[in-house]
C-alpha cells in the first residue's frame, strides 16, 4: 500500500479551504458595498486640515529618491529574514542529522549565490546614489 498514490478524498479539506478562502473575502466586500451608506456631499469629500479651510491642493510630489532608498532597505531587510532560519538550521547539529547527504554544500552554494547577487544589488545601489539622502 506504500507505492499506492494519495486518495482525493484526502484533499477534500484542502478544496474546501481554498473555496471559502475565495468567497468570504468577496462575500464581506459585497456585504459592504450593500450595507454601508453612500451620501457623498462636497463637504465630506474636502481635505481635511484640521478644520480649516484648505490652502492648495493635498496631492505633494515627493523626491523618487525616498522610494528608492525604502525599496532598498526592504530588500536587504527581507535578506536578514531569509537568512535567519537558514543559519538556525546550519548552525544546529541536532537539525543536520537529518538533512540529505551533500544538501549542506548544496545550501551553502545557495545561500553565498543569494548574497552574491544582493551584494551586487547594494553595488547598483550605491553607483546610482540612491543610499544618498537629500
Amino acid at each position: 500500500m506504500a507505492g499506492e498514490p494519495m486518495a482525493v478524498v484526502n484533499y477534500i479539506p484542502l478544496i474546501i479551504f481554498l473555496i471559502m478562502g475565495a468567497i468570504v473575502p468577496i462575500a464581506a466586500l459585497a456585504a459592504i458595498k450593500v450595507i454601508a451608506p453612500n451620501r457623498p456631499k462636497r463637504q465630506k469629500l474636502s481635505i481635511y486640515e484640521g478644520g480649516l479651510k484648505p490652502i492648495r491642493d493635498a496631492k505633494i510630489q515627493y523626491s523618487v529618491q525616498y522610494y528608492l532608498f525604502a525599496i532598498v532597505f526592504v530588500i536587504f531587510d527581507v535578506e536578514v529574514l531569509f537568512l535567519y532560519p537558514w543559519i538556525y538550521v546550519y548552525a544546529n547539529k541536532a537539525m543536520q542529522q537529518f538533512m540529505i547527504f551533500g544538501f549542506m554544500n548544496y545550501a551553502v552554494f545557495e545561500m553565498l549565490l543569494f548574497i552574491v547577487v544582493l551584494l551586487v544589488g547594494l553595488i547598483y545601489a550605491i553607483k546610482k546614489e540612491a543610499l544618498r539622502w537629500v
